[in-house]
Order: C-alpha cells, then structure tokens, then sequence
C-alpha cells in the first residue's frame, strides 16, 4: 500500500508519499504560502510556483505532481491506498489514532480551541482532502497522543480542580510523533522496558520521558510554549513576570501570547532565532548569542536531571530534531556535568551529523544516542494499522 501522508499548516502543507512495503518516502514535498502571494510548490526538489488561494488548491496540485508523467511517481491517485492527517491536539478525547469520519470530525471540531492557530487548518485540509479523494480512507494521528499515558501528577497543573474539569486545562505535550519514533528506536537497542529520556530539539524543543515505550513526563504543556528555552518561545516562566510584561507593556493577551511565543527565546536574547545563525555570531563574539545558546543548553540539562530522578534512572538519552540531530557542540554542553548520572560521551563519536549514532563510551552506563527522527513514518504507519482493519 501507498499511503499519502499530509501536514497541513495555516498556510503551508507538506506531504509525503510513502510504499509502505519499504517504508520509504517515494516522493516527498510541500505547498508554502497558500491564500498570500507568492505561492509555490517544491515537489522532489522542483519548484513550481503556482496560485494556491486555499488547501483545496494545494491538494490539487500535489495529486497533479505525484501523476504528472514527468515529475509524477505513480499513474493514477487510485494507487493511493489511504491518507493520514497529522493533527494537533487530541484533548483528552482520544487516546490514540482514529479514522476519519463524521463522529471524528465532529469531535476535533469541538477541541479546536485547544489549538485555535492550528486546528482549523489540520481539520478543514482534512474535509478538503474527503471532497477531493472521496472513499479513500482517511486517519487522524495526534501530536498529543503519544504524552496521554501521564500519569494525573504528572499533567495537572496546581490550580482549582474545577478549571481542569470545565475547561481541561492541563499539561498535554506535543511532537508526540516524534517522540514516538524515537523512544521506539531507543527501546529496540536498549530493551523494551528501557528509561528513555528524549530530546527533540529543534526551533520548537521538547523532551519527553518513558518507561518502556510510555509516557510519564513531558517539557511541553498545555500549548507548546512550556518548558524549554525555544527559537522564539520563552519555555518555562514565573506567570507574575507574565503579569508584570503586560502591565509594563500595557500588551493585550493577543499581544502578550505574540511576545512568549514569537519574540522571546533565543530570538528575545540575541536577536536571532537560528542556530547556525547563532554559532556565526558567536565565532565573531557575540556575547548575547553566546548567553542565548548557554540559557538554552542549560534547560535542557536542567530538564534531563529532573526527567531522570522522575524515571528513578535512565537507560538512554537520545537526541533528534533539527539541532538534536546535527549540533554536536550543543550535545557536548548538554551532556557536560551529567557524570554522576554515569554518562560518558565518546568525543569522536559525537562528531556525527544527520545520521544515526551511538555516542556514549563503551563504559557508559547511559546509552546516548542521535537518532534522526521521521514523524511522517510514524503517521503512516498507524494509518496502515488502521485502514488493516476495516
């Protein structure tokens, strides 16, 4: 079977084709600044540009370039066997992938508050998707997901027990697609009953922590703006420091929300958001990137010791995501100081980038691993799982 699997963004959707009989992507690509000017799609390394005034026009191009004879890869959409949907927030609604119907749709409907910048765009592609492909079958797959085996003290957050039941404010946790992956791979070598802490670390960043393959914690909370320094999210404040912003700013809470989420983090201290950006700057001396680049190191360490003593140990430290996967200093100053946990990291070994590497000595108690990860593989997979069934 090939499953086509979407990820479709506020103006953005990208795609790929994966034969579930290798697991490999076929054809991969994606639709960028879909209803502004200048829109364009890059399918298998060619750009195209083209006027895409909604999903439903970026959908339509995807199937013409996966068909055309030139830069196509199959004949015919029928050999699309199915299509999974990444989406947001599954709430507290579900507790896995689910097939796409009406009682679905009726139901991610109801927790698009939960995700207000994000949902609308994952479940009106979706619609789009059902007018376009009709009796294809169709799978949700949930950031959340993966994170709602926490345990209650672990998600709850310490105010009025009635703001959690009428409003289900709590800690969810995101990038559960690539948690998942990840912790799975970690499991396969270093046993299936393992303690895996991981560390997707990215422009978004968080970490997750797992006892044989489920969830007991997690850095991101009730939005992913919890938890670690990000490229332009603040991670964990004091909320009266929130208070105190606003009030100084006079910022409204459209305007504070902008402030965390999209002028704080690494971007707020050295002005910059990328970290091959911030590694220039710090080669030319940049002081602020060099503090930017520490506070965001330090969190992550802080956040491993305090994952490991939730966990009682930890078997493997693990580290994808674009930073995760390709910044070997960041790693080493990451892992620096964690001996007393019986890490040992193997310097040469660390010098990989963007491949699969065990980067621990042979006599390190803590396995330590890059693992680069594929969310779109996990997305497939559980469509496959699905659609199997039916």
């Amino acid at each position: 079977m090939k499953i086509l699997v979407i990820n479709a963004g506020s103006s953005s959707l990208k795609y790929q084709l994966i034969d579930m009989d290798t697991e490999q992507a076929i054809a991969k690509g994606g639709c960028e600044k879909i209803g502004i000017d200048g829109s364009f799609i890059k399918h298998n390394g060619t750009v195209i540009n083209a006027e895409l005034r909604n999903h439903s026009d970026a959908l339509k191009l995807v199937l013409k370039c996966l068909t055309d004879e030139k830069i196509g890869v199959i004949s015919s959409t029928k050999e699309i066997g199915a299509v999974g949907h990444r989406v947001l927030h599954g709430g507290e609604v579900f507790s896995s992938s689910a097939y796409v119907d009406d009682d679905f749709l009726a139901k991610v409907d109801a927790l698009t508050p939960l995700g207000p910048l994000h949902m609308p765009a994952n479940v009106g592609c979706i619609r789009q998707c059902m007018q376009i492909m009709p009796g294809v079958p169709m799978v949700g797959v949930f950031d959340t997901v993966f994170h709602a085996t926490m345990p209650k003290k672990a998600y709850l957050y310490a105010i009025p027990l009635s703001d959690y039941n009428d409003y289900k404010i709590r800690k969810y946790g995101f990038h559960g697609t690539s948690h998942k992956f990840v912790t799975g791979e970690a499991l396969k070598l270093v046993g299936k009953d393992a303690k895996v802490i991981v560390c997707h670390l990215g422009n978004g960043s968080s970490l997750s922590a797992t006892i044989g393959g489920k969830c007991m914690d997690t850095s991101m909370g009730y939005t992913p703006l919890e938890g670690l320094v990000m490229g332009t999210r603040s991670g964990d404040i004091d909320p009266a420091a929130v208070i105190a912003i606003g009030k100084a700013h006079g910022f409204s809470y459209d305007e504070l929300d902008t402030y965390l989420n999209k002028s704080s983090g690494l971007k707020g201290i050295a002005g910059r958001s990328d970290m091959r950006t911030l590694d220039e700057m710090i080669a030319a001396g940049d002081e602020n990137a060099a503090l930017a680049v520490a506070m965001f190191e330090y969190r992550v360490k802080k956040y491993i010791g305090a994952f490991a003593a939730a966990l009682g140990g930890v078997d493997a430290i693990c580290f994808t995501g674009g930073i995760g996967e390709n910044s070997s200093t960041a790693r080493a100053h990451i892992l620096e100081g964690l001996e007393f946990m019986g890490v040992k990291l193997d310097a040469d070994a660390n010098k990989c980038r963007g491949t699969f590497a065990e980067i621990s000595t042979k006599d390190s108690k803590v396995k330590l691993y890059v693992i680069p990860t594929n969310e779109e593989l996990v997305i497939a997979r559980d469509t496959l799982e699905i659609v199997s069934k039916m």
